[in-house]
Protein backbone atom coordinates (compact mmCIF):
# COMPACT_ATOMS: atom_id res chain seq x y z
CA UNK A 1 0.00 0.00 0.00
CA UNK A 2 1.77 2.83 -0.86
CA UNK A 3 1.55 6.43 1.72
CA UNK A 4 -1.43 7.94 -1.16
CA UNK A 5 -3.75 5.18 -0.68
CA UNK A 6 -2.41 5.29 3.11
CA UNK A 7 -3.54 8.50 4.10
CA UNK A 8 -6.27 9.11 1.68
CA UNK A 9 -8.14 5.52 1.51
CA UNK A 10 -10.91 4.93 -1.06
CA UNK A 11 -13.60 6.07 1.14
CA UNK A 12 -12.09 9.33 2.01
CA UNK A 13 -11.22 10.06 -1.52
CA UNK A 14 -15.33 9.36 -2.13
CA UNK A 15 -15.92 12.17 0.49
CA UNK A 16 -13.14 14.69 -0.35
CA UNK A 17 -12.85 14.61 -4.32
CA UNK A 18 -16.81 16.17 -4.89
CA UNK A 19 -15.94 19.06 -2.28
CA UNK A 20 -12.23 20.26 -4.10
CA UNK A 21 -13.34 22.93 -6.24
CA UNK A 22 -12.58 23.04 -10.01
CA UNK A 23 -8.70 24.27 -10.90
CA UNK A 24 -8.43 26.68 -13.49
CA UNK A 25 -7.52 25.39 -17.40
CA UNK A 26 -4.49 26.40 -18.31
CA UNK A 27 -4.60 27.91 -21.96
CA UNK A 28 -0.98 27.91 -22.54
CA UNK A 29 1.35 24.68 -24.13
CA UNK A 30 3.62 23.29 -22.48
CA UNK A 31 4.94 23.80 -18.71
CA UNK A 32 4.06 21.45 -15.70
CA UNK A 33 1.19 19.52 -15.42
CA UNK A 34 -0.97 19.72 -12.02
CA UNK A 35 -0.27 17.60 -9.42
CA UNK A 36 -3.01 15.31 -8.76
CA UNK A 37 -5.23 16.45 -5.97
CA UNK A 38 -5.61 13.39 -4.45
CA UNK A 39 -2.07 13.24 -3.94
CA UNK A 40 -1.89 16.23 -2.39
CA UNK A 41 -4.68 15.77 -0.08
CA UNK A 42 -2.28 12.22 1.25
CA UNK A 43 0.62 14.29 1.53
CA UNK A 44 -1.40 16.93 3.62
CA UNK A 45 -3.24 14.57 5.71
CA UNK A 46 0.17 13.64 6.63
CA UNK A 47 1.85 16.41 7.69
CA UNK A 48 -0.98 17.00 9.89
CA UNK A 49 -1.03 13.66 11.38
CA UNK A 50 2.29 13.09 11.83
CA UNK A 51 3.33 17.31 13.00
CA UNK A 52 6.11 17.01 10.71
CA UNK A 53 7.58 20.03 8.91
CA UNK A 54 6.25 20.91 5.24
CA UNK A 55 9.94 20.71 4.55
CA UNK A 56 10.58 17.22 5.25
CA UNK A 57 7.55 15.85 3.41
CA UNK A 58 8.98 12.22 2.20
CA UNK A 59 9.86 11.28 -0.98
CA UNK A 60 7.12 8.46 -0.75
CA UNK A 61 4.42 11.01 -1.62
CA UNK A 62 4.61 12.51 -5.33
CA UNK A 63 4.47 16.38 -4.71
CA UNK A 64 6.74 19.03 -3.93
CA UNK A 65 5.64 20.17 -0.25
CA UNK A 66 5.37 23.78 -1.38
CA UNK A 67 2.63 22.87 -3.31
CA UNK A 68 1.09 20.83 -0.84
CA UNK A 69 1.53 23.77 1.64
CA UNK A 70 0.12 26.23 -1.11
CA UNK A 71 -3.04 23.79 -1.57
CA UNK A 72 -3.65 23.44 2.45
CA UNK A 73 -3.72 27.32 2.47
CA UNK A 74 -5.74 27.72 -0.71
CA UNK A 75 -8.22 24.82 0.57
CA UNK A 76 -8.36 25.96 4.45
CA UNK A 77 -9.34 29.63 2.94
CA UNK A 78 -12.00 28.45 0.51
CA UNK A 79 -13.86 26.24 3.44
CA UNK A 80 -13.36 22.84 1.70
CA UNK A 81 -11.10 21.35 4.89
CA UNK A 82 -13.99 22.73 7.26
CA UNK A 83 -16.51 20.84 4.90
CA UNK A 84 -14.37 17.60 4.84
CA UNK A 85 -14.27 17.42 8.42
CA UNK A 86 -18.34 17.98 8.46
CA UNK A 87 -18.32 15.37 5.92
CA UNK A 88 -16.53 13.08 7.66
CA UNK A 89 -18.23 13.53 11.28
CA UNK A 90 -21.65 13.48 9.35
CA UNK A 91 -19.99 9.90 7.87
CA UNK A 92 -18.72 8.68 11.36
CA UNK A 93 -22.21 9.77 13.45
CA UNK A 94 -24.88 7.50 11.33
CA UNK A 95 -22.41 4.90 11.85
CA UNK A 96 -22.45 5.40 15.14
CA UNK A 97 -18.80 5.26 15.56
CA UNK A 98 -18.48 8.53 17.75
CA UNK A 99 -18.18 8.18 21.42
CA UNK A 100 -19.94 11.67 22.62
CA UNK A 101 -19.15 10.54 25.76
CA UNK A 102 -15.82 11.44 25.87
CA UNK A 103 -16.20 14.90 23.84
CA UNK A 104 -15.35 18.24 24.73
CA UNK A 105 -16.30 21.59 24.01
CA UNK A 106 -13.27 23.98 23.06
CA UNK A 107 -15.22 27.86 22.99
CA UNK A 108 -11.44 29.70 23.01
CA UNK A 109 -12.29 30.95 19.42
CA UNK A 110 -15.41 32.97 21.39
CA UNK A 111 -14.67 36.79 22.23
CA UNK A 112 -14.92 36.96 25.61
CA UNK A 113 -16.51 40.80 26.13
CA UNK A 114 -14.68 42.95 29.21
CA UNK A 115 -18.23 43.20 32.01
CA UNK A 116 -20.20 41.01 30.28
CA UNK A 117 -22.50 39.04 33.04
Amino acid sequence: MSDVEKYCPDALWRLAGPLLPEHPKRHQCGGRARTDDRVVLAAILYVLESGCAWRKLPGSFPVHWRTAHRRFAEWGQQGVLAALHRAVLDVLGAAGAIDWTRASVDAMHVRAVKGAT
